[in-house]
């Protein structure tokens, strides 16, 4: 008899909750001093749960399908500006052959790419362009390629000396692709480091060593994030587990799956994320 998955429910309500009052800070609410209007945060903390459920389910589900035994998503409720540091499911059983791997790796960007074009879309149609003064500071977004085409092609090329003012869901859209542009670095046991595995063998050790090297000046240069990433990725190990039958082909399928995956991840790659003005 299968245990009720409790720790799974708590920490979805609360990672729920912590973006729920983020989404209501943008909103310009102060929750502690009207909790009754915390309600103005749904439309950031449901386009995020959205983004964050689907690309774990996806893993999930096709784990599933593969026969490996995974456990349902883990959320992580945390005090940062997006309320969450993400979801994660563990597989608890080997995979059985590079076909499964692909499949398995790259089903959850895929997934979360395709939900968070989506909200990003539907935010952009509702967001404003606005006059920012030269002497106003602020954080500042940065824009991937996919990022700057949507914004371009539904508001326009934005004028000098102004910006675009996010809408809530269009926010939690630009973080949706940002995490997936994170997740399908292709180093480690990333998702991106799975799918680079099942095309590349040992091989991808020598690839993940290489990025590993590119992000630490990166995050010299450009943003500092990159660096803390590269030392996270370090501990977490950068070998990839050996399938069962490596032996066993990979047919043209997976292999486009495979490079699709890295098209996702040039267009939504950013080389600065946040940068203070």
């Amino acid at each position: 008899m299968k245990k009720f998955p409790f720790i799974h429910l708590l920490l979805f309500i609360l990672t729920l909750l912590s973006t729920l009052i983020v989404g209501a800070m943008q909103a310009g609410i102060d929750p502690l001093k009207d909790p009754e209007k915390i309600y103005t945060g749904l439309p950031f903390a449901l386009s995020l749960m959205t983004i964050l459920l689907s690309h774990e389910l996806s893993h999930y589900f096709t784990s599933k399908r593969h026969g490996v035994e995974a456990t349902l998503p883990y959320f992580i409720p945390a005090p940062t500006i997006i309320g969450t540091f993400g979801a994660f499911i563990k597989m608890k059983s080997p995979i059985a052959t590079r076909k499964s791997l692909i499949d398995i790796g790259a089903s959850g960007p895929i997934a979360g790419f395709i939900v968070s074009v989506i909200a990003t879309a539907i935010g952009l149609s509702v967001s404003k362009v606005v006059s920012v003064p030269l002497t106003e500071s602020g954080l500042n977004l940065g824009d991937s390629i996919l990022f700057s085409f949507l914004s371009n092609i539904i508001l326009g090329v934005v004028p000098a000396n102004h910006d675009i003012l996010l809408n809530p869901v269009a926010f939690a859209g630009w973080i949706g692709l940002f995490v997936t542009s994170l997740n399908l670095i292709p180093v480690g046991q990333l998702d991106g480091g799975h799918i680079a595995f099942a095309l590349l063998g040992e091989k991808h050790i020598f690839l993940s060593k290489f990025l590993i090297a590119v992000m630490v000046p990166l995050g010299l240069l450009l943003w500092p994030g990159w660096t803390f990433w590269a030392v996270v990725l370090l501990i977490l190990g950068l070998k990839h587990p050996p399938v069962l039958y490596w032996e066993a082909p990979l047919d043209n399928k997976r292999r486009f799956i495979g490079w699709l995956s890295l098209v996702i991840f040039i267009l939504t790659f950013i080389p600065v994320p946040f940068k203070v003005s």
